[in-house]
């Protein structure tokens, strides 16, 4: 008898990587969808099966959940201003759709679709849980909540036992959106916009991928939907100073205003984006400081037995000391 697939998309991803790694470490089967161009050189040297093609690509869709037992669904075009809005959808909405239709047809037994806290945008009354309303901000949030709401529908039908999860802002080694930050604050060009009072939540990396294969094995019902993220939230000054802490750098931060940041950022998006440009200041950069992300994980907790292992300062430790250790810092 053939040892049961389990399929992952965004496998070249950060993610997506971890997860296809930690599934083969298990002794799992892993194939995954990769587009020819990514740097997939590492799943192979992991022993992880490749389906070349498009997340929106029927076929290949159809090759990667193939006597699958289990999907799980982490590609996304992540929020970056050089693209145009259509393919942020292409990518979170259709191509979610592409996969849910392929796995629905491949009988899988269980699908896990990655969503974001995006989905809930500012959170006006922090810490906020699965049933806060949702109120996603810029393309990339509501591309993504178009994504989950297509795996929600597939739950509702029946014939797909979904679970969704929604990271709070995802770090660890390996990761690079966080690096710049790191860089900045070790040489002491890091400022904040505001009074630096908003709150931050995040997830380690590790503690993501347990969530992962816990919603994958645990007996929930389909269309449960959780939050996933570390122990504590921080308020943004906290979280700058302990990155600080983690490169040695200063913890003395200078802030400034958030108004004319916004304008800049709207000017610079408005010149950068019709070039194909990414621009070096834009809205979403600015909207990192202002907006509150503090979540509760009591449901991940009581359903999922859910039990993150990694505080912030260890993680970001662990994060910068990979930095050094790839010259990055």
């Amino acid at each position: 008898m053939a040892q049961p697939v389990d399929a992952v998309t965004g496998a070249t991803g950060f993610t997506g990587g971890a997860l296809a790694r930690r599934l083969r470490a298990d002794g799992r089967r892993v194939r995954a969808l990769v587009r020819r161009t990514s740097n997939h050189q590492e799943l192979e040297r992991a022993g992880v099966e490749l389906v070349y093609g498009d997340i929106c690509d029927v076929e290949a869709a159809r090759e990667l959940c193939a006597d699958a037992e289990r999907v799980f669904h982490v590609a996304a075009l992540y929020r970056e201003a050089k693209y145009k809005d259509d393919e942020y959808f292409r990518v979170n909405r259709d191509g979610t759709l592409s996969i849910l239709d392929a796995a629905r047809s491949a009988n899988v037994e269980r699908f896990v679709h990655c969503s974001t806290v995006g989905v809930l945008g500012d959170v006006q009354n922090p810490p906020a849980d699965e049933t806060a309303p949702l109120a996603p901000s810029d393309v990339y949030q509501v591309s993504k909540l178009e994504g989950e709401r297509r795996a929600l529908q597939a739950a509702e039908q029946g014939d797909l036992h979904v679970v969704v999860l929604r990271p709070a802002g995802i770090y660890g080694p390996g990761d690079m959106r966080f690096h710049k930050i790191f860089k900045m604050v070790r040489k002491g060009r890091f400022f904040i916009l505001g009074r630096g009072e908003t709150l931050y939540h995040a997830v380690y990396i590790d503690d993501l991928v347990d969530a992962f294969l816990l919603a994958a094995d645990r007996p929930v019902e389909s269309g449960s939907i959780y939050i996933i993220a570390g122990e504590a939230f921080l308020s943004m000054n906290d979280f700058v100073n302990q990155i600080a802490d983690a490169v040695d750098g200063r913890r003395w931060i200078p802030h400034f205003p958030v108004t004319p940041f916004r304008w800049l950022g709207a000017l610079t998006e408005g010149v950068c984006v019709p070039l194909g440009i990414d621009p070096p200041i834009h809205r979403r950069r600015v909207e990192f400081f202002t907006k509150n992300r503090a979540f509760r994980i009591d449901k991940a907790k009581q359903e999922l037995g859910y039990a993150p292992k990694v505080s912030m300062a260890e993680g970001l430790a662990r994060t910068a000391a990979w930095y050094r250790a790839e010259g990055l810092l």
